[in-house]
């Protein structure tokens, strides 16, 4: 679900990674379809690379993403642009232990926006991972 897409420091929005040359990457906004090159001294994220801190550990951000479809049923999640508590209780009903002290308003921030834009392209399938985990039970209990 996430494979390909990219959040790249200074630039608003996600990117889809396109096409790679020699010395930067050619990737393409959600939002506008325009393709531009992102050079090595540009700090670009996977959205599959990244996870949420936790009192038990780190949750990748798909889970955060499917908790959230979960408590939203499917529609959009809390505007980004509320207030810093507003925020902060939200994201306490989705991942009850999320680190309060590593994970800043502002990567609260980040994770709504991303998924509200997900939401808008249709670019969120959970059932497809779900195929997946199915299958590898499948493989699992075919080699016991």
């Amino acid at each position: 679900m996430l494979k390909g897409l990219l959040a790249i420091s200074g630039q608003s929005g996600l990117f889809k990674m396109v096409a790679e040359s020699k010395n930067s990457i050619i990737v393409e906004s959600l939002d506008t379809k325009k393709r531009i090159p992102v050079y090595s001294t540009s700090k670009v994220s996977a959205l599959e690379d990244i996870a949420i801190y936790t009192e038990s550990g780190d949750i990748p951000l798909k889970d955060v993403f499917k908790s959230i479809a979960e408590k939203e049923e499917g529609g959009e999640a809390l505007s980004p642009k509320s207030s810093g508590n507003e925020l902060k209780n939200y994201f306490e009903k989705i991942l009850p232990d999320f680190d309060k002290e590593r994970v800043y308003v502002s990567d609260i921030k980040k994770v709504l926006l991303w998924y509200n834009i997900l939401k808008e392209k249709e670019l969120l399938n959970f059932s497809e991972e779900e195929e997946n985990a199915s299958k590898d039970e499948e493989i699992k209990s075919d080699s016991e």
